[in-house]
């Protein structure tokens, strides 16, 4: 198969379209608390401060984290590149669920119960996600209007 033909391949279902908007909405919100600081967030240099002196993550894992929740989640609300942007967002939430959250079961920490959030939000992301991967987002998709 093309590569090219893969990449922008698309199905027109309303459930890729929903899938990739509601993902990049809801990530969206938490990659701009970690760019720019707004919705209580810290902005960039703090975040990578954050996870290079507490999480103990590389400066280079630091900024992936921070340029995949934001662009890759207007990259799928907007429907470019949205299957790549997709799995890269899996690929993180996978990582966040193994080195983070897994330790502290399924539930998030609504009530402040555990030490953690639990991989609940996690895992509707990546079920999102999976969606996006097999439709490429469905309709009303950027790279389909310039083609």
């Amino acid at each position: 198969m093309n590569v090219y033909r893969f990449l922008c391949s698309s199905d027109t279902s309303w459930a890729g379209f929903v899938a990739r908007v509601f993902a990049g909405i809801v990530l969206f919100v938490h990659g701009a608390q970690k760019l720019l600081g707004v919705f209580g967030g810290m902005g960039a240099s703090e975040t990578v401060k954050f996870f290079v002196e507490v999480m103990n993550l590389s400066w280079l894992l630091a900024w992936l984290v921070i340029i995949i929740e934001f662009f890759g989640a207007l990259a799928l609300i907007l429907g470019f590149f949205a299957r790549i942007w997709a799995i890269l967002i899996t690929v993180l939430f996978l990582g966040i669920i193994i080195t983070v959250q897994g330790e502290h079961g399924f539930f998030m920490n609504w009530m402040g119960n555990q030490k953690g959030e639990g991989v609940e939000y996690s895992l509707l992301l990546i079920g999102l996600c999976v969606v996006v991967m097999i439709t490429d987002g469905g309709k009303y998709r950027v790279l389909k209007l310039i083609k």
